[in-house]
């Protein structure tokens, strides 16, 4: 053989390994290729997975801090609560003292008791605690006002109607501590 032949033999030899090697690494990049994308596709997965635990947990969250936050603007509104209940008939007796002295003759007396229940209810107010306003000739609402007795309505239009206030009632804030008692025309 001659040395062309046998560089012709060794370029051929040469080049069917080299097109063997690119045949098997463009083989290995295809594979390579499908692997990548499989994982991926798999990490997009997982990833969304988490987004959206994270998503969930957030809004769980944001729902209990405002939950709690509502419930603790709800305590502190209605906080001294008890207290204000307790003053309550101190109220009532300052407004059957103030009826009392309006009738006797010691005006300044009556000046000084009207000015400490001025104050106090003020104080109270000033606690969010408002009177439940109620009058006679009102519609009787047993989700707000409480019928002690029942009497026959001197006319026609007060049949169903509030005829008297006994007792006043008071609220705090929304809620109604201590519904007015009223009598009612039948």
């Amino acid at each position: 053989m001659s040395k062309k032949n046998k560089v012709e033999e060794i370029y051929d030899s040469v080049s069917e390994e080299q097109a063997n090697l690119d045949i098997e690494n463009a083989v290995e990049d295809e594979v390579l290729e499908e692997e990548t994308e499989t994982l991926e596709e798999q990490l997009e997965n997982e990833l969304a997975k988490e987004k959206d635990k994270f998503l969930r947990l957030f809004a769980e969250f944001e729902n209990y801090k405002k939950r709690t936050s509502k419930e603790r603007m709800d305590l502190f509104k209605t906080a001294g609560q008890e207290v204000i209940v307790s003053l309550l008939p101190v109220l009532d007796d300052f407004e059957r003292a103030l009826k009392e002295l309006e009738k006797s003759e010691d005006k300044e007396m009556f000046k000084g008791i009207e000015l400490i229940n001025g104050k106090l209810r003020e104080t109270l107010k000033s606690k969010g605690m408002e009177m439940v306003g109620v009058e006679q000739g009102d519609t009787f609402d047993a989700e707000i006002h409480e019928a002690i007795s029942q009497i026959p309505a001197p006319n026609k239009k007060l049949k169903g109607k509030i005829i008297d206030v006994v007792e006043r009632g008071y609220k705090l804030g929304d809620r109604i501590i201590r519904h007015p008692k009223v009598v009612v025309g039948n």
